[in-house]
């Protein structure tokens, strides 16, 4: 025999391979499916974290929102007086210009003063420090200038506590000045007083330029200066 014809046996696991090939068909579509089912329940961790995560921040986030608006019901609550109590002393919104000039008036009807000359400038913001935090609105001033002449210094005071029951103003200066000689008649004036006057308003947003406004409020009706006068005293 020609040894070149001579086949030599196959291997034993190649001879016994094909009884084994239903298994090995077996086990590499097991192992493919095994492999597909761990990277789709990674895929579906991954997704199901997301959403875990998105649904505590979606709940941290309204939690947040519940106490923003709880806090506001108690804010509401705590400031709403207070701010009723704004409104009434004409502290927040609009300038009462005309308010202001009818209270010079009032004033000096009702205790017999002389003329009063008064001079308000614009509205200007006030530049506070430190800062105050005061939310949408902004702080305003509103400089007024009065002169009058006066029976004696306890007009003064007079006019000036009837003139804060219209709204919130600051005195910033005050000056007296005495005339030259002593008066003879019983209702000359004996000091001129020229006051500087803040009017302090609280306003949401910029406001409209109101520009100057000056006048005279003449002086109290001769009844009312006859009563000063035999009076002989202040109001």
């Amino acid at each position: 025999m020609n040894a070149a014809t001579v086949q030599r046996p196959l291997p034993w696991w190649l001879r016994d391979f094909r009884h084994m090939r239903l298994a090995a068909l077996v086990f590499a579509v097991a192992a493919a499916c095994a492999a597909a089912a761990v990277v789709s329940t990674r895929a579906l961790w991954h997704d199901a974290r997301s959403r875990q995560v998105q649904a505590a921040h979606t709940r941290d986030l309204a939690r947040r929102q519940f106490a923003q608006v709880d806090q506001e019901k108690r804010d509401i609550a705590l400031f709403q007086p207070i701010y009723q109590q704004l409104l009434a002393r004409h502290l927040v919104g609009a300038e009462n210009r005309l308010d202001w000039v009818g209270a010079l008036r009032q004033m000096q009807d009702q205790y017999g003063l002389g003329p009063i000359a008064y001079d308000i400038a614009p509205r200007q913001p006030v530049v506070m420090s430190p800062a105050m935090d005061l939310g949408r609105f902004s702080l305003y001033a509103t400089r007024m200038r009065i002169q009058i002449d006066l029976l004696h210094e306890g007009d003064l005071f007079t006019l000036l506590a009837g003139l804060r029951a219209q709204g919130h103003s600051t005195v910033q200066e005050c000056t007296l000045k005495r005339p030259a000689s002593a008066p003879n008649a019983p209702l000359a004036p004996t000091v001129t007083a020229t006051c500087t006057l803040n009017w302090v308003t609280l306003a949401d947003g910029a406001v409209p330029d109101t520009g100057t406004m000056a006048g005279v409020v003449p002086a109290a009706p001769e009844g009312a200066l006859a009563a000063r006068a035999s009076e002989g005293a202040g109001p």
